[in-house]
């Protein structure tokens, strides 16, 4: 599994699950405890497996408003 997005904003990281979901892409959440005991100060990672990244990345890409 290799990081695709840190972030300690629980609705955009269950957002974009559900963007990866929906195209057949596996994801975990990495530090998820630490998030939620320590609040923002340390953000939960989204993972993907290393053959999903390129296509991972490319879908957010799209799906996201740009910054």
């Amino acid at each position: 599994m290799v990081e695709l997005v840190a972030t300690s904003d629980a609705v955009r990281l269950s957002w974009l699950r559900a963007v990866l979901a929906d195209a057949g892409i596996e994801t975990q959440v990495w530090d998820a405890g630490a998030g939620s005991l320590w609040g923002s100060a340390i953000n939960q990672r989204l993972m993907v497996d290393q053959a999903d990244l390129a296509q991972a990345k490319r879908l957010l890409a799209a799906a996201e408003p740009p910054a």
